[in-house]
């Protein structure tokens, strides 16, 4: 591939004798990589080789999948590039905690996250980009959680509504994209050598709002896919000299990653204990990573108590339509009511005691539920991709030609002789979407922006 001429000066600048490997690897091939997703039943169940497992993420294999498939779209796979898949493994989000990925499009990261959390806690997915945001939701809703939302804000108007509420804040920032740049040809194009430093202002923007945001006693892992100093190490001596109670954790470094290099900043030894992720050295794309505790005792969370408001709670017939629903699927109550939200017409799983989102735009307040209709209640199909299938009373198991048919669109048939109603549809005992069943037709509700057509 043709590389800016300033480009492949500054890296023959900063790399010297190993600057002529690093150019070669832009033009050799991509590994591709997935992520299993525990969250699932019999999550290791797939029809992909889990033959090469990539070390470095618990989760993650070596191998490509296809967005056409039973598993990619029942959830159980996730594709994402190897070095990207770091970057949440060094956040190690556990069950209970509360953790803002502040830059989540298209998902990767935040799905990661949310599937290491168990449904404990919860996950903040934010992105700025309204078209962006919708990818992202959508991505957070195959994954089964159901302990998160979904924003579409700027990171200064999260830390004026909400202040220091979070345990680790992920800024996988917006960035000059270099470490993209042999996956994705066109990202060359944009690219000058002034770029960077434009990034860099824009970081050093998203990060203030990030440690408004931060607990003390909590942890911010900074990431990107660039290779420019000016966007990684420097960053990281920025906010070591702006912020007094910051301070570099190490993380743990596999065979083919470079620790960063405090050369390329101010020299500070702490930078070593950052991660580099070189194209000639590691099989992914490009990456930095750097992991910083604020210094501090934590304190509780303090948040405003949601009041609710006479709009977002349910009418007794409303309640008793989701219940009736819940009983009838599951056999007892799917959630507590107190728990429950009614946006207009939609329901959706939103605790009290999770952070207000009044003055804020989201996509998901939580998880959605289904939406209300005429006197009786309609599932989403994101609340049957977070079933799972030995939960449900009423199951209807297809074939895969049938998941096909589905999927795209059409009813099925079926001989069961069992009661018309919802059912979740299986297929190889894996939860995909809801059907109705009405005699002998499964009526379609697979989401027509979904259909594989």
């Amino acid at each position: 591939m043709e590389l800016p001429k300033d480009f492949i000066s500054k890296y023959q600048r900063l790399l010297a004798t190993e600057a002529e490997e690093f150019l070669a690897a832009f033009d050799g091939p991509v590994e591709k990589g997935f992520r299993l997703n525990p969250l699932k039943e019999n999550y290791q169940a797939v029809a992909y080789s889990l033959a090469k497992k990539a070390p470095h993420v618990k989760t993650g294999y070596y191998g490509e999948v296809s967005g056409r498939s039973l598993d990619h779209q029942a959830g159980y796979v996730y594709s994402q590039d190897l070095s990207a898949m770091y970057v949440a493994e060094v956040a190690d989000a556990k069950p209970g905690e509360w953790i803002l990925d502040l830059c989540a499009a298209p998902g990767g990261k935040s799905t990661q996250l949310v599937e290491a959390m168990a449904n404990q806690g919860l996950l903040v997915a934010n992105e700025i980009n309204k078209k962006r945001a919708a990818i992202l939701a959508e991505n957070l809703e195959r994954s089964g959680a159901s302990n998160y939302i979904v924003l579409n804000e700027s990171p200064q108007n999260l830390a004026k509504n909400w202040g220091p509420i979070f345990d680790k804040i992920v800024v996988d920032a917006p960035c000059s994209g270099e470490g993209m740049f042999r996956k994705d040809h066109q990202a060359t194009s944009y690219w000058d050598k002034d770029y960077p430093a434009e990034c860099a202002k824009r970081q050093k923007e998203i990060l203030k709002s990030a440690l408004e945001l931060l607990k003390p006693g909590g942890k911010l892992i900074y990431s990107t896919c660039t290779f420019a100093p000016e966007e990684d190490e420097q960053i990281v001596a920025w906010l070591l000299a702006e912020y007094p109670d910051l301070r570099v954790l190490p993380i743990k470094q596999y065979p083919g990653m470079d620790q960063g290099r405090p050369d390329w900043a101010d020299g500070n030894p702490d930078l070593e204990k950052t991660i580099r992720l070189f194209p000639h050295h590691f099989k992914g794309e490009g990456h930095f990573v750097a992991l910083l505790e604020k210094v501090g005792q934590a304190v509780p969370k303090k948040v405003s108590k949601k009041k609710g408001k006479a709009k977002d709670n349910l009418s007794l017939e409303q309640l008793e339509l989701w219940q009736a629903f819940s009983q009838e699927l599951v056999g007892t109550d799917l959630f507590a009511s107190a728990d429950l939200k009614l946006v207009g017409d939609y329901l959706y799983y939103s605790p009290k005691t999770w952070p207000r989102l009044a003055n804020l735009r989201y996509l998901r307040p939580g998880l959605l539920l289904g939406v209300f209709k005429k006197k009786r209640f309609e599932p989403s199909y994101t609340l049957a991709l977070a079933l799972k299938p030995s939960q449900v009373k009423r199951v209807l198991a297809v074939s895969e030609s049938e998941w096909e048919n589905y999927v795209k669109g059409n009813v099925l048939t079926t001989i069961s002789s069992q009661q018309n109603g919802w059912y979740l549809l299986t297929c190889q005992q894996k939860g995909f979407a809801f059907g109705k069943k009405v005699n002998q037709q499964i009526k379609n509700f697979f989401p027509k922006a979904l259909r594989f057509y």
